[in-house]
């Protein structure tokens, strides 16, 4: 029987860096013996591309190639590749000593504008204040708050039950709410029958981009440890995620500081504070409704939901899908800082 080729354009691209879905397509073609030819026709991309494709991104122990797998290694490419510094250790100085002539970071960035000499970010600055407090260092006391986080009226003392060390979302920097960059992140938790097991899901606030991983249980430290497993790869790309208010979050602490990404906390009943991650959730019960048994779902079938969500088309995105816009945002990142 003559085989039938996926229906793609069959103009050769110029540019040779393959896309998550056109890997997806190679492999699916591989796996049922089409030629090089015919694989290059179907995705647009000249022999060659296939030829680099294959021999970078090839199970190295076996040499099958799968989707995944080969998705997986040009993002960690992304990653490790050289990054400019911009936080300079000229900079550093100055911000050192602005700090200690008890001028908020704001008024460092201000100055500098003003003067026409080289800053980073407002943002940036407080995250090098509080790495310097981790490591024993007494920046954060001059600040005006002395590093303490500031609390509203009224909440001067925990509620029974509240997370240790949470940092609510009102002090999550506005640049989150514009969705103007990859990184920005939501988690959350989807509980099985009889509250047996449970999946994490994260998601990119900008590009819909989802990651899911099924543990065993919602204990804090089990939590933990898949939201690191599942973003460790972008750590580079990373700067702020949150959550409810759920125990589940309880160990925030250490994902910040191994992912070294600022946690915030939505306030209670207020789901609307993660929006993206409910509507995300809602599209997930479409594979898992309520109320199943998490038994009968495997780790490869939440793979397979992940991959069908990140590459289904959003009209929010321009119909593009979210694993496009991260393609585009992390390309747009590595050339700005490389």
């Amino acid at each position: 029987m003559k085989k039938v080729l996926p229906c793609f354009s069959t103009k050769i691209g110029i540019m040779a860096h393959l896309t998550s879905e056109q890997r997806y397509t190679i492999a699916q073609m591989k796996a049922n013996g089409f030629s090089t030819k015919d694989i290059c026709l179907a995705i647009g991309k000249d022999k060659s591309v296939l030829s680099r494709e294959f021999k970078r991104n090839s199970d190295q122990r076996n040499g099958v190639y799968r989707a995944d797998l080969a998705q997986k290694k040009y993002v960690q490419r992304l990653c490790d590749k050289p990054k400019k510094e911009y936080f300079t250790a000229k900079i550093r100085t100055e911000v050192d000593l602005g700090l200690r002539n008890y001028l908020s970071p704001e008024q460092i960035v201000g100055l500098a504008k003003k003067n026409g000499t080289a800053c980073v970010s407002v943002e940036k600055i407080y995250q090098y204040v509080w790495q310097d407090k981790k490591k024993g260092g007494t920046l954060h006391e001059y600040l005006r708050q002395g590093g303490k986080k500031y609390r509203s009226r009224g909440a001067s003392k925990d509620k029974r039950g509240m997370i240790k060390g949470r940092v609510d979302i009102s002090e999550r920097p506005a640049i989150v709410e514009e969705r103007s960059r990859f990184g920005d992140l939501e988690i959350d938790t989807i509980i099985g029958k009889d509250h047996q097991g449970a999946i994490v899901t994260i998601n990119d606030r900008a590009t819909g981009f989802l990651k899911m991983k099924k543990v065993h249980s919602k204990e804090a430290e089990v939590v933990k440890e898949a939201t690191i497993a599942l973003l460790t790869e972008f750590k580079p790309f990373l700067f702020t995620i949150t959550a409810d208010n759920g125990k589940e979050f309880a160990a925030h602490k250490a994902i910040s500081e191994a992912l070294e990404i600022d946690f915030f906390f939505a306030k209670p009943y207020h789901s609307w504070e993660r929006g993206s991650n409910e509507n995300t959730n809602g599209l997930i019960r479409q594979f898992i409704p309520k109320k199943t048994d998490f038994a009968q779902i495997s780790d490869q079938d939440v793979q397979r939901f992940e991959n069908i969500l990140n590459n289904r088309p959003r009209k929010r995105l321009g119909f593009k899908t979210p694993n496009e816009k991260t393609e585009e945002f992390l390309k747009k990142t590595v050339a700005f800082v490389g």
